[in-house]
């Protein structure tokens, strides 16, 4: 049966490891839904969190290959349960000036901002987790959506367990 993962590395912070990564994604056939990256607290490592998807058998064979890749220090699972998931969204919509009154009460509910206003368009910014993101957009169906732009999911394991450090 088919199902989504997040999964969560911690790399080494060379040039490279992200080509590296997705190379082996691709090599093999599997699908990346989105893929987030940037520099830890401790500058020689990058913190990569995937979403991915497949059968177990598929999904474990993922996280054995990820593992034997030199870079990767540490790789585990994000569960729903146990940990937090953020994505940022920007969405430009076409509005004139009679429109905008409708995006803005929009955007208030989901608590999003108004980031930049021109005379024939808004664009807005969201951060939320997938669901409350893709509500928004669902509503937002109702005008003229000329751009989204998504970071994909980034994500952290609740509380102290699960912390890695490294000397």
């Amino acid at each position: 049966m088919q199902q989504k993962k997040v999964f969560q590395l911690l790399v080494d912070n060379t040039s490279g490891v992200l080509s590296r990564i997705a190379g082996l994604f691709s090599r093999r056939g599997y699908n990346i839904h989105s893929i987030t990256a940037g520099v830890t607290a401790d500058p020689r490592f990058t913190r990569i969190t995937i979403v991915t998807d497949g059968d177990d058998e598929i999904l474990e064979q993922i996280e054995k290959q990820l593992r034997k890749l030199v870079d990767v220090r540490d790789i585990r699972e994000l569960e729903p349960e146990n940990s937090v998931y953020r994505e940022l969204c920007m969405i430009k919509i076409e509005a004139d000036a009679n429109q905008r009154q409708g995006i803005i009460s929009i955007a208030d509910i989901f608590r999003a901002k108004i980031i930049d206003v021109s005379a024939d368009s808004l664009m807005v910014e969201m951060t939320g987790n997938q669901s409350k993101i893709e509500a928004f957009i669902s509503l937002l169906n109702d005008y003229r959506i000329l751009e989204i732009a998504r970071t994909g999911i980034a994500g952290l394991q609740r509380g102290t367990e699960g912390v890695v450090w490294f000397d």
